[in-house]
């Protein structure tokens, strides 16, 4: 089995309490552990694979209470970072369907530094950049792009998720699709949703955008449909693989459970050529990542909605 690195932010999601997606009206707020690149790792870990989360917290009871949760959750934690900013808060609310209303505080999560002695560890195994802030400046963007140059250098199997925030980019929407621009081309998978594709290819049709992204460098396109399941683009098959029917409660996560399942049925694959050559491997993948995406939104908060790979099993 490979080992999968997982880069990017680990925050604090404060959950509005009993109320909708309007944050004016919240009261009491519950803290969960967030952030993509964690939850990912976390999926990882939670399915029987080897994560490792490569990210910075504070030195704070909150950056304590974080690195906690994924010790707790078999994540390698041991590449991290600890810095006297504070950890990074992200304040959100939830709507009767699961949609969320989202406040962003940054903080320790730029200031994640490069480490020279990460490159040796990538050799020949899978790298995850999830980039919800990483495109935001600081230690955390340059270290970023060292360490895409050391995956590529180290013949990486390289995952890309851009976690676009609608919130963090208005009015500098170019910008962040500029940014993601290389992570496309060197990615061997990207995953995006609706929004995403359509936003970075320019294109309204799934197709059409998925040629485009394709033409960019990656092979393995997945954007993730919600309810409907996932549209899957490689040069073997185009088609939508549909999901399980669930009741969600909190959506918070759903994609992050998906691309982990996905990356940790990838680590077990000695044939990485299967998944480009031929369709039903890697639609099989796909429809197992369908289920956890699933499952993770039938309850609040992402990490501790996470599925097992017992409860995969079982649908």
């Amino acid at each position: 089995m490979k080992n999968v690195f997982c880069i990017g932010e680990l925050l604090i999601d404060f959950v509005a309490e009993k109320q909708g997606s309007d944050l004016s009206k919240a009261n009491n707020f519950t803290k969960k552990a967030g952030g993509a690149p964690a939850n990912v790792a976390s999926a990882i870990a939670k399915l029987g694979g080897k994560s490792f989360f490569i990210g910075c917290v504070g030195k704070d009871p909150f950056g304590t209470f974080l690195i906690n949760t994924l010790t707790v959750g078999q994540v390698d934690v041991s590449l991290s970072q600890r810095s006297d900013t504070f950890t990074t808060l992200a304040f959100v609310s939830i709507a009767e369907d699961g949609e969320r209303d989202f406040v962003f505080s940054r903080g320790a999560d730029k200031e994640l530094k490069y480490d020279r002695r990460l490159s040796k560890l990538f050799k020949n195994q899978i790298v995850h950049f999830g980039a919800a802030t990483s495109f935001l400046g600081g230690h955390l963007e340059e270290a970023y792009s060292l360490y895409l140059q050391e995956a590529v250098s180290n013949n990486s199997f390289i995952s890309f998720d851009p976690n676009f925030r609608a919130d963090l980019w208005k009015g500098t929407e170019a910008i962040f699709v500029q940014k993601c621009i290389p992570f496309i081309e060197k990615s061997h998978l990207c995953k995006f949703s609706l929004e995403e594709a359509q936003l970075l290819s320019g294109k309204n049709n799934l197709e059409e955008a998925c040629a485009f992204l394709h033409k960019l460098g990656s092979k393995i396109i997945t954007i993730t449909l919600g309810g409907e399941g996932t549209y899957l683009s490689t040069p073997a098959v185009k088609k939508i693989i549909p999901s399980i029917k669930v009741s969600p409660i909190d959506t918070t996560g759903a994609g992050d459970a998906f691309i982990g399942c996905l990356l940790k049925q990838i680590a077990l694959t000695t044939n990485l050529d299967i998944l480009t050559s031929g369709s039903e491997p890697l639609e099989n993948m796909v429809q197992q990542a369908n289920k956890a995406g699933a499952i993770t939104t039938t309850n609040y908060g992402a990490i501790e909605s996470l599925p097992t790979q017992q409860q995969l099993n079982q649908l």
